[in-house]
């Protein structure tokens, strides 16, 4: 049995000018990554943040989903967005994770290069051979140095047919979950 969650990591991460801040919840990252989640049999999507704030506007949006006039305008976005899970921090995430299976493999996800990254097909064979695995996608200009040091791995950048290299979290998790899952 495939054992894949996933987090959307909120806070801490980074600005442009590489300052640890804490980002906004988005619409978009709830809904697309849901259901790219969903497809690919992701089992539950951490939305993290700690500001209440933010955990609140985005239990509204998922609570309109779920029990409000979208849950029958729409049931298949009822079903994607039913794998959201929200938590104030990573840790929760994976303090929980570890009290179902105590050989979780934490695994973030960068566009930069670490100088120890696990491929995509490496990564495949341990989900397929039964590994638990979290995911970490950050947000704004990804993940804080100190997420970075609680993780097992860092999954090999996406890399394209360019020089260019800032793809959107919500493409980014597509490709990704494509790669490890598909």
């Amino acid at each position: 049995m495939k054992s894949v969650n996933i987090a959307l990591v909120h806070h801490p991460v980074l600005n442009k000018k590489n300052e640890v801040i804490g980002s906004a919840v988005t619409n978009l990252d709830l809904h697309d990554i849901a259901r790219a989640a969903r497809t690919y049999g992701v089992a539950n999507y951490y939305i993290t943040t700690p500001y209440e704030d933010q955990r609140k506007l985005a239990g509204e949006i998922i609570g309109h989903w779920q029990t409000g006039h979208g849950a029958t305008y729409n049931p298949a976005r009822k079903e994607a967005l039913s794998t959201i899970r929200l938590a104030e921090s990573v840790e929760q995430v994976v303090t929980e994770l570890k009290q179902q299976n105590k050989n979780l493999l934490v695994v973030a996800t960068s566009a930069r290069a670490y100088q120890t990254c696990i491929s995509y097909h490496d990564l495949r064979e341990r989900i397929e051979n039964g590994t638990p695995v979290l995911l970490l996608f950050g947000t704004a200009h990804g993940l804080a140095p100190q997420v970075m040091e609680m993780v097992d791995t860092v999954a090999e950048p996406l890399k394209g047919a360019t020089d260019y290299n800032h793809l959107s979290v919500r493409s980014a998790a597509s490709i990704i979950f494509d790669r490890l899952l598909g």
